[in-house]
């Protein structure tokens, strides 16, 4: 009964537009008060680094690569740095630090000190999301965790799109005033966010003893939490699909007018704000996570499928295929992303939850590197045999999830018995 009355709960506190007071608001606010700033980052940098600091667009694509493939492995580390010195204080830390790196691009002048700047960003960035993923572990019921990390998405949404429309004015005055404004702004926004995460309860971080060091596995050697990861971000390849594989379809493949590129990133920004936190309402185990990264696999292939329809006809014919295949689209990414957080958690040690996520989190840049040369490829290349594709690719990936889960899972509780019992050890 009174697990029954949980659930109901869980489920009562994922339909709320805005999360109950408490820790759950503190993160909530502390998400909203960086998105501003990074909004606003994300639609001005470009023209800045090339406009204003002078750099080829090459160079900034080259410098931005190799500082998230450096992020991406400086964000483990950084993780179970969090672990053993307290999430809260390692992300108040780091919040300051990016905060420090995005103030740092405000005099820079060259292509070496941009790509040190950059490297410090995206090192910053890497492990703070997972001291925070960490932090919200050690503060929040395991039963609560999806539900709120589907506020602080609807949250981030919310934030990005007024960020990107103080960005929107910037970029309209063209000055150099006014891009120097947006990163200061981004820069102060990170000092809010140090600031709301203060407020925060301190989690006590739970040394490992000596012998625990001695067994511990690195999260590489963890191999199927690498498998989920991996088909996680196979997964994970629809966001540099809405970025940048859409809008290169619409312009080379299409006949549909360019300014459709904007309105489908305003219905997805839109749909994840008013419905990631319903879609998350019913998520609260594996068997539940990895039946709705399924159906995100079922709803993605027929995306690719209407997407690719959109080719060889009349200008309003192919936008209303477009629309209709970037709504099938965002009906599975909220679907995938509210699974990938409850596994991404629940297949994790709960004493070392900063160093997985800071590994699970990887998924995220691995996508955004690759999948423009992947996305490019497919359905510029191939047209609709690249949709068809690579709507195949993730529907494998989203099936192959449950064994995989199965199999970490299994992992999961032999590790937790040979913790228990040494003499003899578990066969696993």
């Amino acid at each position: 009964m009174t697990n029954r009355v949980a659930r109901v709960a869980g489920t009562a506190e994922t339909g709320r537009l805005v999360p109950p007071a408490g820790p759950q608001r503190v993160l909530a606010g502390a998400q909203l008060a960086n998105s501003v700033g990074d909004g606003a980052y994300y639609v001005t940098s470009a023209l800045y680094f090339t406009h204003v600091v002078g750099l080829a667009p090459a160079r900034v694509g080259l410098g931005l690569t190799v500082a998230w493939a450096v992020g991406s492995v400086v964000g483990v580390p950084l993780g179970r740095l969090a672990d053993r010195r307290g999430p809260r204080g390692t992300a108040v830390l780091l919040a300051l630090a990016t905060g420090a790196a995005v103030a740092s691009f405000l005099v820079v002048r060259g292509f070496v000190p941009f790509v040190l700047a950059a490297c410090a960003y995206a090192s910053a960035q890497s492990g703070l999301a997972a001291a925070r993923q960490a932090l919200l572990a050690g503060l929040i019921p395991a039963g609560q965790r999806t539900g709120l990390l589907a506020h602080l998405q609807s949250t981030l949404n919310a934030g990005l799109a007024v960020g990107a429309g103080l960005g929107g004015l910037a970029l309209h005055a063209g000055t150099r005033a006014a891009y120097l404004g947006v990163f200061a702004l981004d820069a102060v926004s990170f000092l809010v966010c140090a600031a709301v995460l203060l407020r925060l309860p301190s989690v006590t971080p739970a040394p490992a003893s000596r012998e625990a060091v001695a067994r511990e596995r690195g999260v590489l050697r963890d191999r199927p939490y690498v498998a989920v990861t991996f088909l996680n971000t196979v997964l994970l390849l629809r966001m540099p699909l809405l970025s940048l594989g859409i809008p290169l379809w619409i312009t080379e493949r299409t006949a549909a007018p360019a300014w459709l590129v904007s309105a489908l990133f305003v219905l997805n920004t839109g749909a994840v704000m008013v419905f990631q936190v319903r879609m998350a309402r019913g998520i609260t185990g594996l068997a539940t996570a990895t039946r709705a990264i399924r159906r995100s696999g079922l709803v993605m292939l027929a995306s690719c499928a209407v997407f690719a329809l959109s080719s060889g006809v009349s200008p309003w014919t192919a936008a209303g295929i477009l629309v209709a295949g970037a709504v099938l689209q965002v009906v599975a990414e909220m679907l995938q992303s509210a699974g990938s957080w409850q596994l991404g958690f629940d297949l994790a040690p709960a004493d070392r939850m900063g160093e997985y996520q800071g590994f699970f989190g990887t998924g995220v840049t691995v996508a955004r590197t690759m999948g423009p040369l992947v996305l490019t490829a497919l359905l510029v290349s191939w047209g609709t045999a690249g949709w068809l594709l690579l709507g195949g690719l993730m529907l494998a990936a989203s099936y192959a999830m449950g064994p995989a889960t199965r199999w970490a899972a299994g992992r999961r509780v032999c590790d937790s018995a040979s913790a228990v019992v040494t003499q003899p050890a578990p066969v696993c």
